[in-house]
């Protein structure tokens, strides 16, 4: 019963203001995993997967999965080790969320922003390593 709790607080619900702390990333667009609890899929944009492939319906960018990872790595303050399972291991600064809801997999789709950076998703645009997704930016990063 404990552990089917925890798994419905991990979302963070829709339109929520939330802090995160970064600890660990995935791939380009997440999950990036935050101390205080939520995993986060960063909003509004779609990056290869770390194998180099893209899913089926979601746009695919030109960059690798491991060049995307690797430079939002680098926007959240740079790598500090690797896990057992290939996760990338960060201390980065304090970001501050907004909530989409629910991305699947116990995810939380959100808009986050970093002192110095701005807004994350906008900035892994510019960087040419992820693609706007159109059907989820909702008139962010134009």
């Amino acid at each position: 019963m404990l552990a089917v709790f925890l798994l419905a607080v991990a979302v963070v619900q829709s339109g929520q203001l939330f802090t995160c702390t970064p600890v660990r990333v995935w791939d380009g667009d997440g999950p990036i995993w935050c101390r205080e609890g939520p995993r986060i899929r960063l909003a509004g944009i779609a990056a290869r997967e770390i194998d180099g492939s893209c899913r089926r319906g979601h746009p695919c960018p030109r960059a690798s999965g491991i060049a995307a990872r690797d430079t939002l790595v680098r926007l959240l303050g740079g790598a500090r080790g690797r896990t057992g399972t290939g996760h990338i291991l960060l201390a980065g600064p304090r970001l501050q969320c907004r909530s989409n809801g629910n991305a699947k997999g116990n995810r939380t789709s959100a808009w986050c922003t970093a002192p110095v950076i701005g807004d994350i998703s906008c900035a892994m645009i510019a960087t040419g390593m992820v693609l706007r997704w159109n059907r989820y930016a909702a008139g962010h990063c134009r």
